[in-house]
């Protein structure tokens, strides 16, 4: 069985998503083509030169680290051979993501005139979800008693909470009232099973074309729009980046299990300004 082949294999042996193992694969692919050699004699110079080429070639800086990961996982992880390699230095700038102020985004929410389409949206932006750990949700992944909703099996196949905002509570149990859900039921359910991410895509590009906001906006848009208002706020780094769930500041590749509990006291910001949208 060839190295492409063992690979995917363990990549879902150890539960990695669809989208990383199609990734992996492909620049694992990409590096043997270039490299044209057996996978048992590659050596540290065949890596650092083809990053290199890679990084000549104007990739941005995280595009060199994904290559720089899957091949780590092919070579250490299947054929059990260890390199340290530094990443060269990227030319190209990477860009800042767009975020959205305060005004921009009641502007974006005045626009939805859908009820469940409104909540899902306001719901994403104000625990900093993605948009597949949004369709993703459960009934019982809500713990109303504890301000806190858990994300199951997220990025990385990691468990992690995030803060309920208070002044959504009202707006999330009317909604599961009235949809008769089960604590088993998707929150938001589609036709057959849970809404698809194109949904909420949808939505989200539909309301800033309403708006007229002149910025690239779709759902991780609300992700980092979060990020930013709890900095606003007077929050610290340590605890965004607790509350997204990421290992270090530098890098959003990696989780942790779950945020640390005095990170669960802190307030969405959608609880400052949502008098104004009401």
């Amino acid at each position: 069985m060839d190295l492409l082949e063992l690979m995917k294999k363990e990549l879902l042996r150890r539960n990695y998503s669809h989208k990383t193992i199609l990734t992996y694969v492909y620049c694992v692919k990409r590096f043997l083509y270039a490299c044209k050699k057996e996978p048992r004699k590659i050596t540290k110079k065949d890596i650092q030169l083809y990053l290199e080429n890679l990084c000549n070639d104007k990739k941005a800086a995280s595009t060199l680290n994904v290559h720089l990961q899957s091949i780590k996982f092919a070579l250490e992880q299947i054929l059990n051979k260890r390199f340290f390699v530094k990443l060269p230095y990227s030319k190209v700038p990477e860009r800042l993501p767009e975020v959205l102020t305060k005004e921009e985004l009641l502007s974006l929410f005045s626009t939805i005139k859908n009820k469940k389409h409104l909540l899902m949206i306001q719901l994403s932006y104000s625990a900093g979800l993605r948009v597949s750990e949004l369709v993703n949700l459960k009934v019982r992944d809500l713990e109303f008693q504890n301000n806190q909703g858990w994300v199951r099996k997220g990025k990385g196949n990691k468990d992690r909470p995030f803060i309920l905002a208070q002044s959504l509570k009202p707006s999330l149990q009317k909604h599961i009232c009235q949809e008769s859900l089960q604590p088993a039921s998707w929150l938001f359910p589609g036709r057959k099973s849970h809404l698809h991410v194109k949904t909420i895509y949808n939505i989200v590009k539909q309301a800033a074309k309403k708006s007229q906001l002149q910025k690239n906006v779709h759902p991780h848009t609300l992700r980092h729009t979060f990020a930013t208002h709890l900095i606003e706020n007077g929050y610290s780094v340590t605890s965004v980046q607790g509350l997204l769930a990421h290992a270090s500041v530098e890098t959003t590749m990696v989780y942790v299990h779950m945020a640390t509990p005095n990170l669960l006291n802190v307030k969405s910001p959608f609880d400052e300004f949502h008098a104004e949208i009401n």
